[in-house]
Order: C-alpha cells, then sequence, then structure tokens
C-alpha cells in the first residue's frame, strides 16, 4: 500500500491551517546549535504537520529472535520498513565498561546510530545512569536492582542513602565523581560524526520521568530545585565540551495536568522538545494520555517546540485516533525483549498489529519522511 499521496494532501492540508506565528523558523535552545541540529528541529516541526512518526526502541541492536545483525529490524520484518525514530540507550556507560544495563555494546551503538543518521532517520538517546550512592556500597548490582537507576531506597533509609541528586551537585559528596560520569559520556558522544566529519544531530532526554518516584532523580528523592539545577548543570557541561548537535527532551511520566507536567521544568533555553512518557490501555487510559496530550502538545506550540509522546506500549487503533489530534512530531514503543527460540522463521508469528499501524494513513515510517 502506498501511503504518499494520502499523506502529501494531508501536508498540504495542515500546512494550510498553520498560524502565521507557527509557521516562521524555530531555533534550538543552545544558541551555538550546530546547522544539522537546526536542521532537525525544524524537520520534526514540519513532520508534525504531515502525521506522526512512528519510533521503537533498541530496533536496530536486536529483536524478539535476533541479536545484532545489522539491517534487521523486528520492524521492517512486519512492515517491510524501519521505524522513522531509532531509540538508543546508554545506562551504565558511565561505569567505563563496554556495554550497556541491556547488554548491549556501546561501540555497536555508535555503528548504528552512524548507520541510521546516513538512512535519514532521527535518533533518540535515553539513559538510565546508575545510583550515585548505592552503585558505590558493596554488594552485588544488577542492570535493575541493586546500585541501579531503579535502585531507590525507603522514605525511611538511613540518610546516608538517600540525596542522590543533591550529592552530585556542585559542593557535594559525589561531585566530582558525576563530573567524570559527565565526561565519559561527552567524550562518547563526540565520537558520533557522520562520513563527513560532522557531529550527528540527535534526541536526548536525560533524567527522564522524574514526575515519578521510581528513579534516584525522581520526585520523592530531589526538591524540584535541585533537579532544575541538575539538568542546567548537564546540559552546560555538556556544552562546554563542544556538543553543540544535542536537542534536549523534557520528559515526564504520566502526569494529569499542566502544573504537575511542567514542576521541574528548567526553562526554554534548556529544552527543545516537551515530551511525556506513558503506559496503559482501555478507557480509562484512553481519556488519560487524550487530556494530557492536549496540553503537552498545546504548551509545545506555544513555546515553539515539537512534543511527542517518547515512550509508550500501545499500539490501537484508540490511540493511533487519539495521536491524530495532537501536532505530536512521534511516539515510541519500547524494546522488544530478546527471547532466543529454535522456532524457524517461517513459524514465527507475524506482528499484525504494527503492520496494521504502519499502513494507517497518519503513521510515519522511515521510508514517509525522506
Amino acid at each position: 500500500m502506498n501511503k504518499l499521496p494520502t499523506l502529501a494532501t494531508l501536508a498540504l492540508l495542515c500546512f494550510s491551517i498553520i498560524p502565521a506565528a507557527e509557521a516562521q523558523p524555530v531555533a534550538p535552545a543552545d544558541p551555538q546549535a550546530t546547522p544539522e541540529a537546526r536542521q532537525l528541529l525544524l524537520r520534526l516541526m514540519n513532520l508534525q504537520n504531515r502525521g506522526i512518526i512512528y519510533g521503537h526502541q533498541d530496533d536496530l541492536m536486536y529483536g524478539t529472535y535476533w541479536w545484532y545483525e545489522p539491517g534487521r529490524s523486528d520492524v521492517k520484518e512486519a512492515t517491510g520498513d524501519y521505524p522513522g525514530v531509532a531509540g538508543f540507550e546508554l545506562g551504565e556507560i558511565e561505569t567505563g565498561r563496554e556495554r550497556s544495563l541491556d547488554s548491549v555494546s556501546f561501540a555497536q551503538i555508535t555503528e548504528q546510530v552512524k548507520l541510521f543518521h546516513q538512512m535519514n532517520g532521527i535518533i533518540t538517546v535515553s539513559w538510565h545512569c546508575i545510583n550515585p550512592i548505592t552503585s558505590q556500597q558493596p554488594g552485588l548490582k544488577t542492570a535493575n536492582g541493586p546500585g541501579s537507576a531503579w535502585d531507590v531506597p525507603k522514605r525511611d533509609a538511613p540518610s546516608s542513602n538517600r540525596g542522590e541528586v543533591k550529592s552530585i551537585l556542585p559542593g557535594g559528596k559525589n561531585h566530582e565523581m558525576f563530573n567524570k560520569w559527565l565526561g565519559t559520556l561527552a567524550q562518547y558522544f563526540l565520537t558520533w560524526t557522520d562520513s563527513n566529519g560532522r557531529p550527528i544531530p540527535f534526541l536526548f532526554r536525560p533524567y527522564h520521568e522524574h514526575s515519578g518516584d521510581f528513579f534516584w532523580w525522581g520526585n520523592t528523592r530531589c526538591t524540584t530545585e535541585e533537579y532544575i539545577a541538575l539538568w542546567k548543570y548537564t546540559v552546560n557541561f555538556l556544552r562546554d565540551k563542544g556538543l553543540h548537535n544535542i536537542l534536549y527532551v523534557y520528559n515526564t511520566d504520566k502526569v494529569y495536568s499542566l502544573d504537575e507536567y511542567l514542576t521541574g521544568y528548567p526553562g526554554d533555553e534548556y529544552i527543545d522538545m516537551l515530551a511525556i512518557d506513558w503506559y496503559g490501555s482501555g478507557p480509562e487510559f484512553n481519556i488519560a494520555v487524550d487530556h494530557a496530550l492536549n496540553f503537552v502538545s498545546q504548551t509545545a506550540s506555544a513555546k515553539r517546540k515539537p512534543a511527542a509522546l517518547s515512550e509508550c506500549g500501545n499500539t490501537s487503533w484508540d490511540m493511533i485516533n487519539i495521536l491524530q489530534r495532537y501536532r505530536i512530531s512521534y511516539f515510541l514503543t519500547w524494546r522488544n525483549r530478546y527471547m532466543p527460540s529454535p522456532i524457524p522463521s517461517r513459524f514465527r508469528p507475524v506482528n499484525e498489529g504494527l503492520n496494521w499501524m504502519y499502513h494507517h494513513p497518519h503513521t510515519l515510517f522511515l521510508r514517509d519522511i525522506q
């Protein structure tokens, strides 16, 4: 099925109703942003007028039945096309290890980032960095357990096990360690260059879902002021290292009001995209996510920034119908967990839901965004 004529028509219709103010050029938060970063931001804004891009986490790194076979993609095998947005996770790069918390090689991530950029795809990056306090304590550490981003001691834990964000800000006992973490991250990002040596532009959403209480940077672990200070310090650190190719994504977990959403917002000069994560299904979910996408997309539009549903697990007809009501640049479903199986490929089930979504006139995959 050829979607392009329908999408071209939609693009013309959408462009005709964009207010003149929004049709003006937009600019990244970073005054020194590279031409490529500026182009990516404008591209995201324009694509919002055509439809919504489908993204998939770790799509190029592994699938349900395969592990790092360049060129493979579960999405491509279900639809014949790659997602328009590819997500990558850098958790534990700060430790100096060769593989992420999901056992993915950082060197291979770089390979696929360069390849996907060459294919004109859009790259988004998350970073579940380890707990700066409990990761230093003796004992066995696990990817999602002790010492990890999810290691959030109970409220009545000793004070030495709390205050992670405060401990890594200037003046904190773990500040120098945190600088080393950021330095390692910066050096890694500096290797992301195209065939001409130009920095590859990408979306970065550090310290995401801070409105929840399940990460050490969450709303029960630090004050709003500390979270904002952490965000600003990180952005300024990376900019000072010469990284002006990054678009920063402000990204909460599920919230039910604009005031709740903007709690922790560091300011327009530090943010390029407004996003929200929301998992769920059913009537109550539909009502809640519809309401949230409404105020997130309206706020993003007022700030002349793109918006995204940066994580979700729902690709139902209802979800797509909700998404197409708003100017949302992309939505991303989380990774397919690797489950090696002896079942021959010809007997493995096809993702019919994904194939259906591919043919929806409002969804955009890699070919649609060229």
